[in-house]
């Protein structure tokens, strides 16, 4: 994919940032994963919440994902604290021209560009969305 992103995504990534109860800062991951590869995604989806749980200093983590709450999407994953149940992270997984991307949101306070800088030197190709 070429360096520069979607602007609809991008919009939709920065719209999901507008003030609300807290400031949020965002990262779009895009991959070559197809629908076939869903295990590899799933795996990325872990990877890169536990980066970014490294750089908000939030302890240990879990992942809760909306397959069992009506209220949540099938591809929405949430990061949540062990202790407290505390918010860290959210993403969306969205399929785009047969490949997916993965809108992740996080509480601003968490190191932004140690987590695009991290994600990069991963191999992933992001790009970051400041609330």
């Amino acid at each position: 994919m070429s360096e520069s992103i979607d602007e609809d995504l991008y919009r939709r990534a920065a719209a999901l940032l507008e003030p609300g109860e807290i400031e949020l800062n965002g990262v779009v991951v895009h991959t070559e994963f197809s629908s076939a590869e869903e295990s590899l995604l799933h795996q990325a989806t872990i990877e890169i919440g536990e980066i970014i749980a490294g750089h908000a200093d939030a302890g240990d983590t879990y992942v809760y994902s909306g397959t069992d709450d009506p209220e949540f999407g099938l591809n929405q994953h949430q990061g949540l604290t062990i202790e407290g149940d505390e918010f860290v992270w959210e993403c969306q997984q969205l399929l785009r021209e047969r490949t997916y991307d993965v809108v992740f949101y996080y509480e601003a306070s968490a190191d932004h560009a140690a987590i695009l800088d991290e994600l990069r030197d991963e191999g992933y190709t992001v790009t970051g969305v400041e609330g």
